[in-house]
């Protein structure tokens, strides 16, 4: 249990040092325009990969569709085993599939709120690449009333985000395991985030607060269930 809290600790002060990093990125730098400068072609006005098939078809909707139907199956079979109670199912298997469905369900939804309350715009809306908005950061202060942009944070990163949640198959016995689970899961996200930059879709800090948000469910939803996960054992067959 001291381990476990230990490990938590060391993840909270990550998670805190992270904010701090992505809020200064998205503030005070331009890496932002400098990626969505890369990609776009001023001649044309055009984000040259906006309707190639790699980055329209294939990743955004056929690898997000995909991964969006596991997940809803993930749901679904957890509903399932709540009802009928699946006899080969140990309880800490149980509770570790419980732990990935709140992830699948409210990292979408968290993200897909603040959307509707976000003044930002998408890179294509923006003066700078053809549209007809101001180019906002986070902590700028709207001066002038603008129609508001709903781009921000990025929802289409949070169709691979969650797959993060996989890392509780780790825990709390193999936590090294379990930190490069979580990674490989956000790394599926940002990479779909990161093809919605070349497509003009994003900008960066965008995608590293879906990330950030992610991260942040995760952390708290495992703290609140450590004590559950430390006294299931794997080979445990009753709750």
């Amino acid at each position: 249990m001291k381990q476990s809290y230990l490990y938590y600790q060391r993840a909270w002060i990550a998670l805190f040092l992270a904010l701090l990093i992505i809020l200064w990125v998205g503030q005070y730098t331009n890496i932002d325009l400098a990626i969505e400068d890369y990609y776009y072609d001023p001649q044309l006005k055009i984000f040259s990969w906006h309707k190639t098939w790699f980055a329209d078809r294939f990743m955004h909707n056929i690898l997000k569709h995909v991964i969006i139907k596991f997940g809803q199956c993930l749901i679904l079979f957890t509903i399932l085993d709540a009802v009928f109670r699946f006899s080969w199912m140990t309880p800490l298997y149980r509770l570790q599939f419980r732990f990935v469905a709140i992830i699948a369900l409210f990292v979408p939804s968290l993200i897909s709120g603040l959307k509707q309350l976000s003044v930002l715009h998408c890179p294509f809306d923006v003066d700078r690449y053809g549209g007809d908005a101001p180019f906002y950061r986070l902590l700028d202060v709207v001066s002038m009333p603008i129609k508001a942009g709903h781009c921000f944070p990025a929802g289409h990163a949070t169709s691979g985000l969650w797959l993060a949640a996989f890392c509780v198959f780790w825990l709390p016995h193999q936590p090294k395991k379990a930190v490069l689970v979580f990674f490989a899961g956000l790394s599926v996200g940002l990479l779909m985030g990161w093809v919605q930059q070349m497509r003009g879709q994003h900008f960066l800090f965008h995608t590293l607060w879906s990330a950030w948000l992610t991260s942040l469910l995760v952390l708290a939803l495992l703290t609140a269930m450590t004590y559950k996960f430390a006294v299931l054992k794997p080979t445990s067959t009753a709750l």
